[in-house]
């Protein structure tokens, strides 16, 4: 008897691992999956210097997907201004890219959100004595890539703590030219997510120093087209089986972000 269940619990645990999550027929019939990103945002996603391929956490993720709906992950590289074109045109089928799920992006795209994150302050190490608590940044030139939410969320952030002494907010480039105006003195503080903000102090030991705690929390997610319903379930199956099966927990060490995971896939998480 004892014998007869095992057997009965080995078949039943390899029947639920083959189960096929629906594709919508035209994905089926190609086999594959068109997904865009921008390999510029390391640990998320980036070229690996020794060899140039393709590495992060969202090219691992989108191949663990792949391979949980039995289709291949064809990645195609394009810019930031173009992700909401390509969604939009159909040019690809999905965005994995560090892709925030803000609820002004929802009229074109669906997210599957299968991240949790925050911006977060931080110094140079050289200055990490004048900030020892976030009330420090009150009066301060803080940087900050212009194309995120971060302006808005550090805008409020400043309304509600700092009265009549607001932070001096620094439109930046990207996170690199905040990195790099922080360097030169240009600005005393920058603001990053806690998702690539420990990989890249691993990069720089001894460069930076964060200050307190993230303060807002968004969530990162995959782009669908808005009416494709089939496809962002079938997404949400196949995260879900990532979970379930330790793979997602498995990454999530990889790369350093265990701080930022999530028990279930959700669409359309952000606000």
């Amino acid at each position: 008897m004892k014998r007869l269940l095992l057997t009965a619990a080995f078949l039943g645990a390899m029947s639920a691992s083959v189960v096929a999550i629906e594709l919508p027929p035209d994905i089926a019939k190609r086999g594959s999956l068109k997904v865009a990103l921008v390999p510029n945002y390391p640990p998320m996603e980036f070229r690996d210097p020794a060899t140039n391929a393709l590495s992060g956490f969202d090219v691992d993720l989108g191949e663990a997907i792949g391979r949980k709906l039995g289709v291949k992950i064809e990645w195609t590289e394009t810019s930031f201004a173009e992700f909401m074109p390509s969604i939009s045109t159909g040019r690809v089928d999905a965005i994995l890219s560090g892709f925030t799920d803000y609820a002004s992006r929802h009229e074109i795209a669906s997210f599957v959100d299968y991240l949790r994150s925050g911006p977060k302050f931080f110094v140079q190490q050289s200055r990490a004595a004048e900030f020892k608590n976030m009330a420090a940044l009150c009066g301060k030139k803080v940087g900050a890539s212009r194309r995120t939410m971060f302006p808005a969320e550090i805008d409020k952030w400043s309304q509600q703590n700092c009265a009549g002494n607001p932070i001096q907010f620094v439109g930046t480039d990207g996170s690199a030219d905040a990195r790099t105006q922080l360097k030169q003195g240009r600005i005393d503080a920058a603001v990053q997510g806690n998702e690539t903000l420990p990989y890249v102090m691993d990069l720089e030991p001894g460069t930076y120093a964060p200050v307190g705690d993230p303060f807002a929390t968004q969530f990162t997610g995959i782009a669908l087209p808005v009416k494709e319903k089939a496809l962002q379930q079938a997404i949400v199956e196949a995260i879900d089986a990532l979970i379930a099966d330790g793979t997602y927990r498995t990454l999530l060490a990889k790369w350093k972000l265990n701080d930022n995971g999530i028990e279930k896939a959700t669409i359309n998480a952000g606000q």
